[in-house]
């Protein structure tokens, strides 16, 4: 019998974080800022640790190395997605990421571009992220980047609790303080910063920006994806669909709302899984498992079947073909 891969997450330090992993969401974090969970991680900058059954104690990207049988048919060199709860306490840098193109032209080998996105859990009222830029020409963004003209560059989109945004690579981007989300993206920790408020560390210090890499790979003009998020009625609830292929290459992303026993059938290699709220069962082959708010876990590839019971919120999300 094979169990899904309940996971401990690797906690980030930011300069912009805060405490609500731990109260809002149970998390046993380290002192001081905490900005990322890096809650479903196979990076080598901070991947998540198997907490159950004959994998325990091995990391995710250990198991994707050693045992793939538990992730099905493996196209990629590493284990592809990464799910984080960011917790933003202060603004985050304006920044941008590449493609995987660019990404493995100029960043270390192995690591992908980033496409990402944020479904928001907690957002303070009228908080806002910076989505995308005014210039209408490269030229024009290289002048008023120069300039520091952000007030006209920068692009203000306000959001509430329980919204989505899609953020392919080249989309200029920030999350702004008052707001959790919980982030799915390429496994890659590349980021160009192209504005950090003139802010410093603890030591007085700077953070570096990237300006010519942001020029490099910003996508000009900057155009809003066209989404189509569609709600299911199935038994035991209902399911969003928030993006999938082919619009999204890399992930599919959901949202389960659970309100009694909800089956699935596999219908990808495996599937991530976190509990947002509430508490309740996931079942496979005959075994109960307790979950709760906070709970990471993936189903892998040997489990076909099985049904989340109770009443929960919970955001999945499985590997796009390229994966």
């Amino acid at each position: 019998m094979t169990e899904p891969l309940f996971l401990k997450p690797y906690f980030n330090p930011k300069i912009w974080g805060g405490r609500k992993l731990k109260t809002e969401y149970g998390f046993d974090i380290p002192d001081g800022k905490i900005g990322e969970a890096w809650i479903i991680s196979g990076h080598p900058h901070g991947p998540a640790t198997i907490e159950n059954g004959p994998l325990k104690g091995k990391t995710l990207r250990e198991a994707w190395h050693e045992d793939p049988a538990y992730f099905g048919p493996q196209h990629s060199q590493e284990f592809p997605l990464l799910v984080k709860i960011l917790d933003a306490e202060a603004s985050l840098s304006v920044q941008v990421h590449p493609d995987d193109a660019y990404a493995a032209a100029h960043e270390a080998k192995g690591e992908l571009g980033k496409t990402e996105c944020w479904y928001i859990l907690q957002a303070d009222p009228g908080s806002y992220l910076i989505y995308g830029h005014h210039a209408k020409t490269r030229e024009q963004l290289k002048d008023m980047i120069e300039a520091g003209d952000w007030e006209h560059l920068l692009r203000k989109y306000p959001v509430k609790t329980g919204d989505f945004v899609y953020v392919p690579s080249g989309t200029i981007h920030a999350l702004n303080k008052g707001i959790v989300a919980l982030e799915t993206q390429q496994s890659s920790d590349t980021t160009y910063r192209l504005y950090d408020y003139d802010r410093t560390d603890d030591q007085g210090h700077k953070r570096e920006l990237h300006i010519k890499q942001s020029l490099d790979v910003t996508t000009v003009p900057f155009q809003d994806p066209k989404l189509d998020i569609t709600k299911q009625q199935v038994p035991g609830g209902q399911i969003t669909t928030f993006v999938k292929p082919p619009l999204s290459p890399h992930f599919a992303v959901y949202r389960l709302d659970v309100d009694g026993t909800m089956p699935f059938t596999q219908q990808a290699p495996y599937t991530n899984v976190t509990v947002l709220e509430g508490e309740g069962t996931f079942t496979a082959d005959g075994q109960d498992y307790p979950i709760k708010t906070g709970d990471s876990f993936l189903i892998p590839n040997q489990i076909k079947a099985w049904q989340f019971t109770g009443k929960l919120a919970i955001v999945t999300s499985t590997p796009g073909a390229d994966a």
